[in-house]
């Protein structure tokens, strides 16, 4: 059972909000408001759903009391009822704690796991899986640091992603990816097994993190591209030493500026990521109840070729179709692991 006066506290919040912003509150206020209430502006509404079927059985009820009405009310009652579940479910998913991050940009990194060349052709796999799923969303991609090998595969690939929702569809991405797969330098027809890692950060905002000038040091250096080519005359590229954590970030673009730019936006969101992980653990006295927490130790899915075939071990599914997959057809795994999220959070909230 939802308990009303939790609702009543909402709605009278909500109104709250709505006067203020019709009073005319200035500047940063009102920003900070107008967002409050644009988030609870579809709880609110879930809340009138729910109070105005509320108040339609009780009015078949007390119909039930009247001759003329009664027989109205004996249909009218039981189809009421029946919106009772969905109603009550739809209000709790509304009233679930948001994740401030879910309307960021992201940062997507990949980088080869065991397996030597296959590992780095699988990352590059991955990394147009990605791409695709975000042409098919209508995202933005661009590609901050890039190392590939000589065959094609990657070394290293961070990639800055805009768009509605980004974090929220990619989040759960974080882990390790395996693949088992016959590579086609194998002449023997051998499946081999071979991994991934992918970490999906939340793009940081001057506002969700600062960083001390002092705690810095940028080193320029020489770009170069796969195999030695492509090689800049200039010392373009930038590496950022972040030296309270030991992060390093670089960025190999030919404008040393804007290889400046990236490379701090990738550390902010790093160092982002970092605290988010610090307050969910303080928060939360078990990960492992964490789904998509960025604990990138475990495997979190397995691609199987020779049988078109993904798991992802979290939630025990398994598709068949691991060759649209593949081709960025990734929505019903990330719905699927949301509504597992989402499942999740509302059995901690009913204990």
């Amino acid at each position: 059972m939802i308990p009303m006066d939790r609702l009543e506290q909402i709605s009278q919040r909500f109104q709250y909000l709505e006067a203020s912003m019709s009073a005319g509150a200035d500047g940063a206020d009102f920003a900070r408001i107008a967002k409050e209430y644009s988030d609870l502006r579809p709880v609110v509404e879930q809340i009138d759903a729910y109070r105005q079927l509320l108040r339609d059985m009780d009015e078949a009820r007390a119909m039930l009391r009247d001759p003329e009405m009664a027989e109205l009310a004996e249909e009218e009652l039981p189809r009421l009822k029946a919106k009772l579940p969905k109603a009550e479910a739809a209000l709790q998913l509304s009233l679930l704690p948001r994740d401030e991050a879910d309307a960021k940009p992201a940062m997507l990194e990949i980088r080869p796991g065991t397996g030597g060349d296959e590992a780095a052709l699988f990352a590059a796999d991955l990394l147009r899986m990605y791409q695709r799923y975000a042409e098919a969303k209508g995202w933005k991609v661009d590609l901050i640091e890039e190392q590939m090998t000589e065959l094609g595969g990657v070394k290293e690939v961070v990639a800055h992603i805009t768009g509605r929702d980004v974090f929220a569809r990619l989040k759960y991405e974080s882990g390790v990816h395996r693949v088992q797969r016959v590579p086609s330098t194998e002449s023997g027809g051998r499946i081999h097994t071979s991994a991934a890692t992918v970490a999906v950060l939340p793009e940081a905002e001057d506002v969700d993190i600062e960083i001390n000038a002092n705690d810095l040091r940028i080193d320029t250096m020489r770009s170069s591209g796969a195999g030695g080519q492509h090689v800049n005359t200039t010392d373009s590229a930038v590496r950022i030493t972040h030296l309270p954590t030991g992060i390093v970030v670089t960025s190999s673009e030919k404008s040393q500026h804007r290889n400046r730019d990236k490379a701090m936006q990738v550390l902010k969101a790093r160092l982002y990521d970092m605290e988010r992980n610090r307050v969910d653990s303080e928060r939360s006295a078990s990960r492992a109840a964490q789904v998509g927490s960025g604990d990138r130790s475990e495997r979190i899915r397995t691609y199987n070729f020779p049988q078109g075939r993904l798991t992802d071990h979290r939630i025990n599914l398994t598709l068949y179709r691991l060759d649209a997959v593949m081709q960025g057809d990734l929505d019903e795994i990330v719905d699927a692991l949301t509504a597992d999220a989402q499942a999740q959070m509302m059995a901690e909230m009913s204990t």
